[in-house]
């Protein structure tokens, strides 16, 4: 006899047999898109915070993500094909991929265009740390340039290749829209680039504070920036010429980070530390830990900001959280490999902004 399949991708089947029209997903408060790195996009229902069906992106690896401000389509950044898939949410059909580079990762989508990281010196296994031996022979796979795409999604193309620095991950967008802004892992830098020639404007060295900048927010007012650094459990608060103002010690190897809505908060996704971590925005005194599952990298805020969506790959699944009293209130699971989330309409979160 042929054994069992296992439940978790009879449900993932079943899901992907569910393409409903985007009208179909959404109730009042929108949807929620949720990258599962075992192949397609799970979509809930804000309104009742349940599954309602998935996107089947045709590739493997989805991770990064973004959806266009009208929520006509969904971008996702496909690590093992080395590109990334247009969704037209409407239909729940794939419209186009475009090819990207090897191990796109991060994805923000503004207006038409979509901005996507890759790294074409990207190799699988463990991620080597600090002084390691391993370190040391990764050396020189750590000088190669990081890159990130300028794709214009309606002509379907790359239309700028800007080269970065090693290792390029998370995005931000200056308050003016003039400038992008990635944090460089491996090269322990921030890179700020032209947004439309990609021209590097300038490189600033994070190494004498730490190592391994992740994730990037700015302020909603685009005064601040905050940075997660990986391996130093540490966040740093910078001013809008990117110029450091404090260093936050955060819970173990800190990765996604936004601001709430009003700016009044920050909250620091700690994959090690197994927590959700809220920073007064004024003081930088915590608020609060709130305990989270497994390899929890990214979260959104609803789009009316009264819960919180984190994405725990490990523990397939996702947590709700009240956006007030900073509790666990709901556990949506069996969703495969969670990495990403965004909503729609647009919200503040790790991978995304109104």
């Amino acid at each position: 006899m042929n054994p069992m399949p296992n439940k978790k991708y009879i449900h993932i089947a079943v899901l992907l047999i569910l393409v409903l029209p985007f009208t179909a997903f959404a109730g009042d408060k929108g949807v929620a898109y949720v990258s599962d790195q075992e192949g397609a996009v799970t979509v809930v229902d804000l309104e009742t915070m349940e599954i309602k069906g998935a996107l089947d992106i045709d590739a493997k690896g989805p991770r990064g993500l973004g959806v266009t401000a009208d929520g006509k389509w969904l971008v996702t950044a496909n690590k093992d094909d080395g590109n990334i898939s247009v969704v037209d949410t409407a239909t729940g059909k794939l419209v186009k991929h475009v090819t990207i580079g090897k191990n796109p990762e991060f994805v923000r989508v503004i207006g038409d265009i979509a901005y996507v990281t890759f790294e074409p010196s990207f190799k699988t296994g463990t991620i080597p740390q600090p002084g390691s031996k391993e370190k040391k022979e990764a050396g020189e796979e750590d000088k190669v340039p990081g890159h990130i795409a300028v794709v214009d999604l309606k002509m379907g193309k790359v239309v700028v290749d800007i080269v970065g620095r090693p290792e390029t991950e998370g995005v931000e967008i200056s308050k003016d829209g003039s400038q992008i802004i990635v944090a460089n892992e491996s090269d322990n830098s921030i890179s700020v680039h032209d947004v439309n020639s990609g021209k590097l404007l300038k490189n600033i060295s994070l190494s004498k504070y730490g190592e391994r900048p992740r994730g990037i927010k700015s302020s909603p007012d685009g005064s601040v920036y905050v940075t997660t650094l990986e391996f130093s459990s540490k966040l740093l608060v910078l001013n809008d010429k990117l110029e450091l103002i404090k260093e936050v010690a955060t819970g173990k190897t800190p990765y996604g980070v936004s601001f709430d809505h009003d700016g009044k908060r920050v909250f620091v996704a700690t994959n090690k530390e197994k927590a959700l971590q809220v920073f007064d925005a004024k003081t930088w005194e915590k608020i609060k830990d709130i305990p989270t599952g497994d390899r929890c990298w990214h979260f959104t805020f609803t789009p009316d900001n009264q819960q919180i969506l984190l994405a725990c790959g490990k523990s397939n699944e996702i947590l709700v959280i009240d956006a007030n009293r900073l509790e666990v209130t709901k556990r949506i699971s069996n969703i495969g490999l969670p990495w990403g989330i965004v909503t729609y309409p647009k919200s503040m979160g790790s991978l995304d902004r109104p």
